[in-house]
């Protein structure tokens, strides 16, 4: 693979995006039937989506496990995002709750020009994944913070970087705190596309990070020796169990054996 990214050698992206998958730990490991019902699904809402969407009972049951996986993937690519940095000139990433708990310290003595013409020495980082996850009580906390450490050094900046946003941005933020409206030009919200354009001084290296990045997953999946990717059971568990109901009709035995996931012990599902 020709390397196009000259913020980040190609040694050090391939590290860190193995580091990333292997944050997935035990969403690696194969889902089988015990996994899959541990918390016990709802064969109702599985039946719905099945039926509703017009999908095949080994989509919706991937997709169901798809979910299960997902709800705790977000910590793991807020690490993706987060932990790049490390690997940029002038960037810093403290450890956990460490440096006054931010996520990305950018440092440049030469001056950082924001876009009102203000120029500071660095930019504290408080990163977030969506431009929804923060609740108001949330949001204040985090100005607040940022107040403070403009109180203390008077050469820099606080950005909130947003891996998702609305749109490409680099805005002063407004948002409320103990029910007053407040903002300050050196408080932004930034998408991760203008981070990116300011730490490396490239208009699109975050669109080129994009590009390379399923190209190195891929690699690094079909090389490490540690990472596997699972092969899940699911479905051919439930179908060898629909096919010991002895209903004749395939949809039906589906059905009930979907059934049998959370009603097994219920009174008419123990016997056809």
């Amino acid at each position: 693979m020709s390397w196009d990214l000259t913020f980040i050698t190609k040694e050090d992206f391939y590290k860190h995006v193995e580091a990333t998958i292997e944050k997935y730990d035990e969403k690696l490991e194969k889902v089988d039937l015990e996994k899959f019902n541990k918390n016990i699904i709802d064969p109702v809402k599985l039946i719905f989506d099945k039926l509703v969407y017009g999908v095949t009972w080994e989509q919706i049951i991937d997709n169901e496990i798809y979910r299960q996986r997902d709800k705790s993937n977000n910590n793991d690519i807020g690490y993706f995002h987060q932990g790049i940095f490390a690997y940029f000139g002038k960037c810093h990433v403290p450890d956990n709750g460490s440096e006054g708990g931010w996520d990305v310290i950018y440092n440049d003595e030469a001056g950082i020009v924001l876009p009102d013409g203000d120029k500071v020495e660095t930019i504290f980082v408080e990163m977030k994944n969506k431009h929804n996850t923060m609740n108001s009580a949330a949001a204040g906390k985090t100005y607040i913070k940022m107040q403070n450490q403009l109180l203390r050094d008077d050469s820099c900046a606080c950005f909130l970087v947003e891996a998702i946003a609305k749109t490409s941005q680099n805005i002063k933020w407004e948002t409320t705190v103990d029910g007053q409206k407040v903002s300050h030009k050196r408080i932004r919200r930034v998408s991760m596309d203008e981070f990116y354009r300011i730490v490396t001084g490239q208009e699109d290296a975050f669109y080129k990070m994009c590009k390379t990045l399923p190209g190195v997953i891929k690699d690094v999946l079909r090389n490490s020796k540690t990472i596997k990717v699972p092969e899940d059971t699911v479905f051919a568990e439930i179908s060898a169990k629909a096919k010991g109901t002895g209903i004749t009709d395939d949809e039906e035995a589906m059905i009930y054996a979907v059934y049998l996931l959370g009603f097994g012990s219920y009174i008419g599902f123990g016997s056809k």
